[in-house]
């Protein structure tokens, strides 16, 4: 058959969405040779993130040829383009949909990763709310099935937009294999001194913004030994590592916070395998797989209680109250000092996080597709 994509984050984004976009549409590709794959995108891009997408021999991309804006294109012409393309089924894989996909005849799927922006309003511009509320809201009514990337979403969508959970499936998402893939000590020494990674650090991964919480873990390191680093990997948001500077020169910890931007994908599970733990404090998720590359990794990992990170790290994390700086502190001292079983968290991590893998993934795609069909 061909499936139909919507492809502009995985041509244009390189963190979550963009993160999700291409591993389905590479794992499909892959488990489903003989179906083609269309990828329609406003623009084509080039980047290496991309190479394991071009690989594919059955996977072809789809850009606007008629339409003055890609915008325009994606939310209302797209469409045109599936039926001509005799596409069997489309799949939203970021929240969104074409406004007009119920008439197009088409058969839809959308994946929604989350509801934060209702559920922590505080967060958001109103008119960023307003416009993924419509946006998002109109996905799930239109669409024949809705994915959810957990159950903490699917509970959002049915209480928010009163979606019938019999029109949603729990597809949780898949780790990629280079979190659990042996590093050569050479490759993490090499990772080390190109980064410059300090001695004994503390991870946390994520964009830099108010709802990640990076403070609770800056004020969590001042009760640490003073040679423990506090390492943040991800852009920064809204000025928020402003505030987090502020606060760590405030709890007199500023010169044993490192952060760092742009940090390639391909470095990442080497940054994860040599922290002693990774925090991730986070207010509310959709999924949190930051939480599971951690774990992927054999890294113990602190996540805060409240939205779905329990479902990402199951009985192989810690958890607490995303605002109980101490409590994190305590977890964080006994794993320092080596009072607890770092070698049986790392299995049991890895044991849970064998659930989340890519071919289940597929698996549960395709039953979704199925549905539609």
């Amino acid at each position: 058959m061909k499936i139909g994509y919507d492809a502009k984050r995985a041509v244009a984004n390189f963190t979550g969405l963009g993160n999700y976009s291409r591993l389905v549409i590479e794992e499909v590709g892959r488990a489903r040779p003989d179906d083609r794959l269309l990828l329609y995108t406003p623009r084509l891009g080039d980047s290496p993130r991309l190479a394991g997408i071009e690989a594919l021999a059955n996977a072809e991309y789809r850009v606007p040829q008629r339409w003055p804006g890609g915008s325009l294109w994606r939310t209302w012409g797209i469409t045109a383009d599936l039926r001509r393309d005799g596409v069997s089924l489309f799949h939203g894989l970021s929240n969104e949909l074409p406004l007009n996909i119920r008439k197009s005849g088409v058969p839809s799927v959308v994946t929604v990763h989350d509801l934060i922006f209702l559920r922590c309003p505080q967060y958001y511009k109103p008119v960023d709310r307003r416009l993924y509320d419509y946006k998002y809201g109109a996905a799930c009514r239109n669409a024949d099935r809705i994915i959810a990337v957990s159950e903490r979403t699917k509970a959002d969508i049915v209480d928010i937009y009163g979606i019938s959970p019999d029109k949603i499936d729990v597809v949780y998402q898949g780790c990629d294999a280079s979190f659990r893939a042996p590093i050569s000590a050479e490759k993490l020494n090499e990772v080390r001194q190109r980064l410059g990674l300090p001695g004994d650090y503390i991870l946390q991964v994520g964009t830099i913004e108010e709802r990640k919480n990076l403070i609770a873990s800056v004020k969590m390191l001042k009760h640490l030994p003073d040679d423990v680093t506090l390492v943040a990997v991800g852009r920064n948001h809204h000025g928020y590592l402003e505030k987090v500077m502020r606060t760590a020169a405030e709890e007199g910890v500023l010169k044993r916070l490192r952060v760092l931007s742009g940090v390639s994908f391909a470095d990442l599970p080497a940054v994860y395998r040599m922290a002693r733990l990774c925090m991730y404090p986070s207010r509310y998720e959709g999924f949190g797989i930051p939480v599971l590359e951690a774990l992927e990794s054999g890294v113990p990992v602190i996540a805060a209680t409240g939205s779905c990170l329990e479902e990402a790290g199951g009985d192989a994390a810690f958890y607490v109250d995303p605002d109980d700086s101490s409590a994190m502190a305590e977890i964080a001292t006994e794993i320092l000092r080596g009072n607890v079983d770092t070698a049986g968290i790392a299995a049991r991590g890895r044991a849970w996080a064998a659930r989340f893998n890519t071919p289940d993934m597929v698996r549960s795609i395709m039953d979704v597709y199925a549905k539609l069909l």
